[in-house]
């Protein structure tokens, strides 16, 4: 690969993070990952669907994320949906555990993705979760937006 030419990067999203929760801050940590699920990762193969984090005795650990086993792996392969230890500063877990704690929020991955220098990164958010009200007034106000958009467009 030359100087002028970029690698793609896949980004895995967690898409419905927005609709079910009110995201109020967000947190980068590293992952501590095996070989073949860096391998899987850098080819996209993984799904944070039904994905959470979890404060266990001071570490913060990523459930139920998917990321599919290598498929030039071997017997060494890795187990799809294990817990995975995020990094994060100790400073961080101790405001996110009163934070969950106290005021009853939720550690939600919202992305998982791989940065300049190659690290593997997990995007997490500190979000509370939506009531239908809260859903209702999202569509509510994302109708007028593409109502405005097609109004100043000139359709109808």
């Amino acid at each position: 690969m030359t100087k002028t030419q970029t690698r793609q990067t896949p980004t895995i999203l967690n898409k419905k993070a927005r609709f079910d929760y009110l995201i109020l801050d967000r947190y980068e940590a590293g992952i501590a990952l095996t070989g073949t699920e860096v391998k899987s990762l850098r080819r996209g193969r993984a799904s944070l669907e039904g994905a959470y984090a979890r404060i266990d005795d001071g570490e913060v650990w990523l459930v139920n994320c998917d990321i599919s086993p290598y498929e030039a792996g071997n017997l060494m392969n890795h187990e799809p949906k294990r817990p995975r230890k995020l990094l994060l500063h100790r400073r961080e877990i101790k405001k996110l555990t009163t934070r969950v704690v106290e005021r009853g929020l939720t550690l939600i991955p919202t992305r998982i993705y791989i940065t300049d220098r190659g690290l593997i990164k997990v995007e997490v958010a500190l979000a509370r979760g939506k009531t239908g009200a809260d859903r209702r007034e999202d569509l509510k106000a994302k109708d007028q937006q593409r109502d405005m958009a097609r109004a100043a467009s000139g359709r109808f």
